[in-house]
């Protein structure tokens, strides 16, 4: 069963990751969107886009009704990212454990 609540924890903590990664890579994209390095026009560029914003707008979008852009800078990635890793790093290892005492049983 620990091997198993290992497993599901493994798991979280990559799909988090993921998350990270695929909030970094759409603002890197809306940066090259933004400098017209990558066109629109293209279809491959525009699905790839599309999905990025798909993936990332309904984590975005409650940060973006509370922060708004600074200077035309939106900040809500840097604050989802932070988050995710503040989670990953204290509230993941801090959960597990709980778990892991519960399924073991108290230690004397």
């Amino acid at each position: 069963m620990l091997a198993i609540l290992n497993f599901i924890f493994f798991v979280i903590d990559a799909l988090l990751s993921a998350i990270v990664w695929i909030v970094i890579i759409n603002a890197v994209v809306s940066w090259l969107i933004a400098f017209d390095i990558i066109n629109l026009r293209n279809p491959t560029a525009y699905r790839v886009v599309r999905f990025l914003d798909r993936v990332t707008s309904p984590l975005l979008a409650p940060f973006r009704k509370i922060i708004p852009p600074i200077g035309g800078l939106d900040l809500t990635p840097v604050i989802l990212i932070v988050i995710i890793s503040g989670a990953q790093r204290f509230l993941l290892p801090a959960l597990a454990g709980w778990l892991v005492s519960l399924l073991v049983g108290p230690t004397v």
